[in-house]
C-alpha cells in the first residue's frame, strides 16, 4: 500500500440545485479570502474504467477507507477522447491524490474501438500505470460538465464549480457512445479544495457557506442513473 504524499489534499464538497448558481457566485466572489479565477471555464470530460464486476464502484459504495478510481481526462468541446492524461485518483481516510499520466498522442481517431483506444493510451504510459490500465480497463461511463475555477489570495484554498453535467452509458459497448445523454439532475457541485495544513483556513472560509456539505460522487452518480439501479 502506497504512503500518503505530503502533498495529498481534502476535498469537501458540496451539491445544489443549478437555480442557486448565482447565489454560489456571489458568495465565492464576495468571500474575504479574496477568490479570483485561476483559470478560464473549460468543459471537463472523463471516460471512467473499471473492473468487468464493478470493484472501484463497489469500494466506494461500501466506504472503504482505501480505494481509488481510474480515467481519462481531456478537456474542451471534443466529446471524443483526445489529448488528456490518465489519472489515478487515490483516496486514504479524508484525505485524495492523483498519479496523472500525461498523454501526447490522441489515443481516438473516428470509428476506433474502446479496445484500440486503450491499447492507444496504454502504449503512452509507464509500465505500471499500463498494467493496471490494461486490467481494470473496462470502460463505464463517459461524463462532461463545464468547470469554473476559484483560487483564493493566498493560493491556499481552490474551489472549483461544475454546472451542466451529462453522462453516457459504455457499459457492453464496443465502440464509444456518445449520443444518449442520461438523466442527470439539474445540479451544481462545489469542491473546496486544500492541503492538510490549510484545514483551520477551509473551516473559516465554509462557515456560512449557502450550501450543506454533500458526499458526492460523479462517477458513481453517473453509473446510478444510467444503469436505474445500484449495480
Amino acid at each position: 500500500m502506497k504512503p500518503v504524499p505530503l502533498d495529498a489534499r481534502q476535498e469537501i464538497k458540496f451539491v445544489t440545485n443549478h437555480y442557486n448558481y448565482d447565489r454560489v457566485i456571489n458568495w465565492i466572489r464576495m468571500n474575504g479570502y479574496g477568490f479570483v479565477k485561476g483559470y478560464a471555464d473549460r468543459w471537463v470530460n472523463n471516460v471512467y474504467f473499471d473492473t468487468y464486476d464493478y470493484a472501484f464502484y463497489t469500494a466506494n459504495l461500501s466506504g472503504q477507507s482505501s480505494r481509488i478510481k481510474l480515467r481519462y481526462r481531456w478537456y474542451g468541446e471534443e466529446k471524443y477522447p483526445s489529448i488528456g492524461r490518465l489519472e489515478v485518483k487515490n483516496k486514504r481516510n479524508y484525505f485524495g491524490w492523483k498519479d496523472v499520466y500525461p498523454i501526447s498522442n490522441p489515443p481516438c481517431n473516428e470509428n476506433e474501438s474502446w479496445k484500440t483506444i486503450i491499447r492507444n493510451i496504454s502504449k503512452q504510459l509507464p509500465q505500471e500505470a499500463s498494467n493496471l490500465l490494461l486490467s481494470c480497463g473496462c470502460p463505464i461511463i463517459v461524463n462532461r460538465y463545464k468547470r469554473t475555477y476559484y483560487v483564493s489570495f493566498d493560493n491556499k484554498i481552490r474551489i472549483t464549480v461544475d454546472q451542466f453535467q451529462s453522462a453516457y452509458d459504455q457499459r457492453y459497448k464496443s465502440f464509444p457512445a456518445l449520443d444518449s445523454n442520461s438523466n442527470q439532475p439539474d445540479s451544481i457541485v462545489i469542491e473546496i479544495k486544500f492541503s492538510r495544513d490549510n484545514r483551520e483556513i477551509a473551516n473559516r472560509i465554509m462557515q456560512g457557506f449557502p450550501v450543506r456539505v454533500s458526499r458526492h460522487s460523479k462517477y458513481m452518480n453517473s453509473v446510478d442513473s444510467v444503469s436505474g439501479n445500484r449495480v
